[in-house]
This record gives C-alpha cells, sequence and structure tokens, in this order.
C-alpha cells in the first residue's frame, strides 16, 4: 500500500517542482548544519528517534526526485532504497513498529545490565520492559532514554515500553511506575500497543487513599 502511494505521488510531480525541492532541501541542509552545534541540538542527540510526526511534504519531494533521479540513472539499488525510506517515514508517521525488526528479549535485557543505576530487567509482555533501579536520582525519563538507545541497535524501539521503577522508594510517589514508549512521548501507544499498567492500584488513586487516611488520623 505504502509503495503504491509513493508512485501515484512521484507521477503527480513535475520535473520543476523536483528541482525546486532539491533546491530547497539544499538550503534547508546547510541551515541546520550551521544550527547544529547548539547547545540545544546537542542535548537532543542523546534523545532516542521520535515517531507519530505527519509526513513532511518537502521531505516527500525529496524522497520522489532521489527515486527520479536513480530511475533516470538504472540504479535500481538505489531506487529500491530510497523506496524503503519512504515506507519507513509512512510506518513512524502512523506509529507501526516494524515488524521485520524485532528486539530478542534476553539480548535487550544484557543491553541494559551495565547501564548506570539499573539492579535488573524484566519482560512482562511482548512489549513492556520493566526495569529496577537503585536511587531516586535513576527514576526519570533520562534513564528511560538511555535505556532506549541501548536498545536501538537491536531492532525498531517503537514496539518497546520501558516502565521504571526504584527499588529502594521510600515513599508512594517514588514508587509510582515510570512509563513511556521509547519512540512516543508520554502517554503515547504504537499502533495496536496496549497502555497497560504496571502498579497494582493506580498511583492518584493510592495517593487520594492515603491522604484520607491521613486525615483520620488527626
Amino acid at each position: 500500500m505504502e509503495s503504491a502511494t509513493f508512485l501515484m505521488v512521484w507521477k503527480s510531480v513535475k520535473r520543476p517542482v523536483l528541482l525546486t525541492g532539491i533546491v530547497v532541501f539544499a538550503f534547508v541542509g546547510a541551515a541546520c548544519s550551521e544550527r547544529a552545534n547548539s547547545p540545544n541540538d546537542q542535548a537532543a542527540s542523546n534523545a532516542p528517534p521520535q515517531a507519530g510526526q505527519p509526513l513532511n511534504a518537502l521531505h516527500v519531494a525529496e524522497r520522489v526526485a532521489a527515486v527520479r533521479a536513480a530511475a533516470l540513472t538504472g540504479d535500481q539499488r538505489a531506487v529500491q532504497a530510497n523506496m524503503q525510506a519512504f515506507n519507513d517515514d509512512f510506518r513512524k508517521s502512523i506509529k507501526l513498529p516494524d515488524p521485520s525488526r524485532p528486539i530478542d528479549h534476553e539480548t535487550a535485557r544484557a543491553a541494559v545490565r551495565p547501564l548506570a543505576g539499573v539492579r535488573s530487567s524484566v519482560w512482562i509482555d511482548q512489549s513492556n520492559l520493566l526495569v529496577m533501579v537503585g536511587g531516586a536520582q535513576y527514576r526519570n525519563m533520562e534513564t528511560i532514554d538511555r535505556v532506549c538507545n541501548a536498545l536501538a541497535p537491536l531492532g525498531d524501539t517503537l514496539s518497546v515500553v520501558v516502565n521504571l521503577q526504584d527499588v529502594t522508594a521510600t515513599t508512594s510517589q517514588g514508587a509510582d511506575t515510570l512509563s513511556r514508549n521509547c519512540q512516543l512521548p508520554e502517554g503515547q501507544r504504537a499502533l495496536m500497543q496496549r497502555n497497560r499498567k504496571i502498579d497494582a492500584l493506580d498511583p492518584a488513586t493510592r495517593r487520594a487513599f492515603e491522604a484520607e487516611q491521613g486525615g483520620h488520623t488527626h
């Protein structure tokens, strides 16, 4: 389906538009390279790649131009590579994990084990990885980023939800599980991925109950 959509876009684009797209992307690329060393960009470079973004029209035009140029020169390998890149962009835009790149669970646990603060890890189901850390300083999104980056070479992390628990927590709030899909904002899940609750009792409900119990002791 994605390939048919791409070919329809390709056939509908005229050469002047393609050339314009190439020029625009060259300009944008140069502008981006000038900003690459800014502190914000360097900080963002540690974050895993993000899915769920709509397809960019200029980016699609660039792909079309690359496919057309490769086809004109008879470079079928480049044609296929750019078609695959477009399919990957489309798949990520609809938050669909790549079934051809599953992550082996035991290899993933081995990759996470050396990370700072990690005590242990276990897969709860096919998608949810529970990672236990030792200390409140490790219970944050930065640790989830590090876990996801460690898993990235093993397959498509859009299929993985990292659930973080501090085994040394002494408060109710500190014991809450922090969860996030590797490539999506907190609270979002990949297509057909269940938003599983890890805590036995919803954290907000538990704290409300504790507050009520505390009020009765006075």
